[in-house]
């Protein structure tokens, strides 16, 4: 197992969750993500924890590698929250200052969009990115968007630039962190100063950045003329996807998951949430 995650990035392994069919897996997590934002009750928030958790636990990375790795979208979180606080109005209210009111339902509504974005997070982490190949993610991608080539939509084509695009997430965020090091080895400073200070302190990353992301993109576009890559036309699988019962239990518990939140919003509906 490695010692670091980055977001985004296959991590090689050995659990079900690895050896589930990628197709299922993508299912599995379209259903999950609708079945998050259906939840209005503590109790189907607290139905949608559990289950997480123990997708977590079934994938064997630990889950201090997986918090580090969301390290990147702490900004994005922490802005979410402060718009929600801020701008969230209600009954109650606690803080008056200026322009500012703060109210127990926009701090509740922070939280369950907090609690939302972060069970996201880790529910797409968990059903692909961390436990599915970008290969394996083209194949099922492709396989599931077939029916289109029936109206002459490039499928292949379109499963293939998804495909790489996240592949090169976790390589760019990567490559940053390197010019960063490099830089600050250099003497810049990046944590000191204003906001605009700060801004332009980005100049000498956002270039270098650029240029890395540019010349592998060459780069890519180079080995696949090397290798007579010429589209999905007349192309063959050397593994073809296959699903099996495991992959259909696991398919019909998530199914199960999504009626529970449901029944437990109608029958179990301990404070229900407005949202």
């Amino acid at each position: 197992m490695r010692s670091d995650i980055i977001f985004g990035q296959y991590v090689e392994g050995d659990s079900l969750f690895h050896r589930f069919d990628a197709r299922i897996k993508i299912l599995t997590s379209i259903l999950f993500i609708v079945t998050i934002f259906l939840a209005k009750s503590l109790t189907a928030f607290a139905l949608i924890f559990v289950s997480i958790t123990v997708f977590v636990i079934m994938t064997h990375i630990p889950v201090r590698m997986m918090v580090k790795a969301m390290r990147p979208l702490l900004f994005i979180i922490i802005f979410t929250a402060l718009i929600n606080i801020l701008w969230f109005k209600g009954e109650t209210l606690l803080v008056q200052f200026w322009i500012i009111s703060i109210y127990l339902e926009g701090i509740i509504n922070a939280g369950i969009i907090i609690f939302r974005i972060l069970v996201l997070i880790t529910a797409t982490s968990v059903f692909l990115t961390y436990t599915t190949t970008p290969l394996a993610l083209t194949d099922a991608l492709e396989s599931l968007l077939k029916p289109l080539k029936l109206i002459h939509v490039p499928v292949h084509e379109f499963a293939m630039m998804m495909t790489i695009a996240l592949r090169f997430i976790p390589t760019l965020i990567d490559e940053t962190h390197k010019i960063i090091n490099a830089q600050t080895a250099r003497g810049a400073d990046f944590a000191s100063g204003g906001v605009i200070k700060r801004a332009k302190a980005l100049i000498p990353i956002l270039i270098p950045l650029f240029v890395s992301a540019f010349r592998r993109a060459d780069e890519l576009a180079t080995a696949m003329e090397c290798r007579c890559y010429s589209g999905g036309e007349g192309r063959t699988k050397l593994n073809v996807p296959k699903t099996d019962a495991k992959d259909w239990v696991f398919f019909g518990i998530v199914i199960a998951i999504g009626v529970a939140v449901v029944l437990l919003n109608i029958y179990f509906p301990v404070y229900t949430f407005a949202i």
